[in-house]
């Protein structure tokens, strides 16, 4: 990988979405024009996004900017670690075995179900009054 190239993919959980820009650096992250430990506050969420880095042992070779659009923090997270893990299959296809058998490159698709009409939510339904 050369100084100037830029390696690019997109990582998805829930609503949110994140376009992963990786280059060639010392391991600094940038979300939405803020730093990495000022966007997720807690120790949980930062492990959680940089879970490929922690398994693939290349944390301080690359520096992030990453564009963050839509759901909640950790939505974000999820979307931030499958974007990662992403981007180092590409820079690296070899790490695809480590990273599948993690379950870090399957984008999770659950999302959250509709509300139905009658109903106070998806599932929940009004109590039942026989009289």
């Amino acid at each position: 990988m050369s100084e100037n190239e830029v390696i690019h993919a997109i990582g998805r959980r829930k609503s949110a979405s994140a376009r992963v820009h990786m280059k060639p650096g010392t391991g600094k992250i940038v979300i939405n024009r803020r730093s990495f430990e000022d966007y997720f506050p807690t120790e949980t969420l930062r492990g959680y996004a940089t879970q490929p880095y922690q398994i693939t042992g290349l944390g301080s070779e690359f520096d992030l900017t990453i564009t963050l659009d839509g759901g909640g923090q950790a939505g974000q997270a999820g979307a931030v670690r499958h974007g990662i893990a992403r981007a180092l299959e590409i820079h690296k296809p070899e790490l695809r075995a480590v990273l599948k058998a993690a379950g870090m490159l399957t984008r999770d698709s659950r999302e959250k179900e509709r509300k139905k009409p009658g109903q106070p939510g998806a599932r929940k339904r009004f109590q039942f009054s026989k009289r």
